[in-house]
């Protein structure tokens, strides 16, 4: 471990001007909303990046993955660099990273260029992700949180719907790379603005680097996702299998590192919070249920109903809009009961989502695909506030970017693995191979596959089901935790001028 050098009081927390609470939120939210144009509008674009740069059907998913990848493996990391350099400067950083990743993506001239270069974009991802929660619970007292925290979901909804709609106008009359050229501008703008207004408000002390931990943490879970992934696209094969008894060898070590370190990067008393572990996981499961639901009901339109990719992604509008209008009204009665019963029933709401989506047939009308949509987006909209408030709301205040960064680790790892759970379930009835050119939007499937094909997407959307139901019953076991968790939180760091800002 490297000691890192330097007083954390050369630039007092409480010295700068405190900025307007709405402004710190625009800036949040303008970083949350780039990071999910490129989850959708990507998407759109995989036929055109396939044809203009002549990827292999079986790289062409990594400018997707890979993206993803990035994100679940530095986030911890990131979020921990932000309690110790500073929350928005490591903001500011992700802005920075991702603005060079996006522009270089725009001029990548081959599959491994613009694969690497993704990967490059979802560093500037984790940056941003990772320590957005904590400039928000910096500049927000714990009673205000839930609405900020709302307003950050209502930012990716409309980012989402931002991404399908520009990306669909963009494809159809530009060209792909300039659903990456969008990010510059966008990027320096938010940068321009974040820099003379955001200031950090956390305290800071002098800490060591825990590099070993960080690398065997990032090969774990790297070695893992990868394994996932392809397992998506071969079968069990001797390099799956080693790649998965890296990946855990790896955490194992990482969690040995952990306990005999004098300052680990994930300090294992932050999992003897009361609620915390709980939280987290039920993170990780709802991910891996929701986040397939994007892939499956693609598949679903694309390949059963032979629809384009915008045309599919249009009709997931509705859910999106809903979802985000909802999303800070969540987040205010978060405020006011607490964040358990809201994540509670969010994830009883996205359950009966699924079962609605699990009754889609050859030819249903597509009015049901717009009510499952708008039933999960509103039980969404009363998760994530929720859940991203009950980490929040224990975690030690000057550790509210690990706190962060881990929250969006199992959240990343749940969604990467979903992504695998939907190709190997779906799939059951026809090669894969064909399913990721389904998903891809290079091919529909001829009418007597249709049928099959439709009956492993209903076994999938079960599957989701199963993984939401963990997350609920995990979700509710906090509830009657509720009166130890609140003897048990660590007091937070947030000034007093910042709580009176707030208010």
């Amino acid at each position: 471990m490297v000691e890192v050098l330097g007083s954390p009081d050369a630039e007092s927390p409480t010295t700068k001007p405190i900025t307007k609470p709405g402004l710190v939120r625009l800036i949040v939210i303008i970083g949350v909303v780039m990071a999910a144009v490129d989850t959708t509008i990507v998407i759109l674009a995989l036929p055109s990046m396939e044809r203009s740069l002549h990827i292999a059907l079986s790289g062409i998913v990594w400018v997707v993955v890979g993206y993803l990848l990035m994100i679940t493996i530095t986030a911890t990391q990131v979020g921990r660099l932000g309690d110790m350099f500073g929350r928005v400067r490591m903001y500011e950083a992700g802005f920075l990273v991702f603005i060079v990743g996006s522009a270089l993506c725009a001029v990548a001239s081959n599959g491994a260029m613009i694969i690497g270069f993704r990967a490059l974009q979802g560093l500037g991802g984790a940056f941003v992700t990772a320590n957005s929660w904590a400039v928000l619970a910096d500049n927000f007292p714990p009673e205000r949180r839930g609405r900020a925290y709302g307003f950050n979901a209502f930012g990716w909804n409309a980012g989402a719907i931002l991404g399908i709609l520009l990306g669909g106008v963009i494809i159809t009359y530009v060209s792909w790379r300039w659903i990456f050229w969008i990010n510059v501008p966008t990027g320096v703008l938010a940068l321009g603005l974040a820099i003379p207004l955001l200031h950090d408000r956390g305290h800071r002390e002098r800490h060591r680097i825990d590099w070993l931990g960080m690398v065997t943490l990032g090969i774990g879970l790297f070695c893992i996702l990868w394994a996932m992934v392809k397992l998506a696209t071969v079968s069990f094969s001797g390099e799956v299998q080693a790649a998965l008894a890296v990946g855990v060898a790896f955490l194992v070590l990482f969690a040995f590192i952990e306990r005999s370190v004098k300052q680990p990067m994930v300090s294992p008393s932050m999992f003897r919070i009361p609620t915390m572990t709980a939280t987290l996981l039920a993170s990780f499961f709802q991910a891996i249920g929701n986040f397939a639901v994007l892939f499956l009901v693609i598949m679903y339109l694309q390949g059963v109903r032979g629809l384009t990719p915008l045309h599919a992604s249009l009709l997931l509008v509705p859910g999106y809009l809903i979802g985000g209008a909802f999303a800070p009204y969540s987040g205010r009665l978060c405020d006011r009961i607490g964040p358990l019963w809201p994540a509670s029933v969010g994830l009883t709401v996205q359950i009966i989502a699924l079962a609605i989506y699990a009754q889609l047939g050859v030819h249903t009308s597509y009015v049901l695909v717009v009510v499952a949509s708008t039933v999960n987006g509103l039980g969404g909209a009363g998760f994530f506030p929720a859940n991203t408030t009950a980490v929040m709301s224990v975690a030690p205040g000057r550790a509210f970017g690990t706190a962060s960064g881990l929250l969006r680790t199992f959240s990343n790892v749940g969604m990467v693995f979903s992504f695998a759970v939907a190709i190997l379930v779906a799939a059951r009835s026809i090669s894969k191979k064909l399913a990721f050119q389904i998903f891809v939007g290079t091919t529909s499937l001829s009418h007597h596959l249709r049928a099959p094909f439709n009956s492993g997407l209903h076994a999938a959307f079960y599957s989701c089901m199963g993984f939401m139901a963990v997350a609920a019953v995990l979700s509710a076991t906090r509830i009657a935790s509720r009166r130890r968790s609140s003897a048990h939180a660590v007091p937070e760091a947030v000034p007093e001028e910042v709580r009176a800002g707030a208010s």
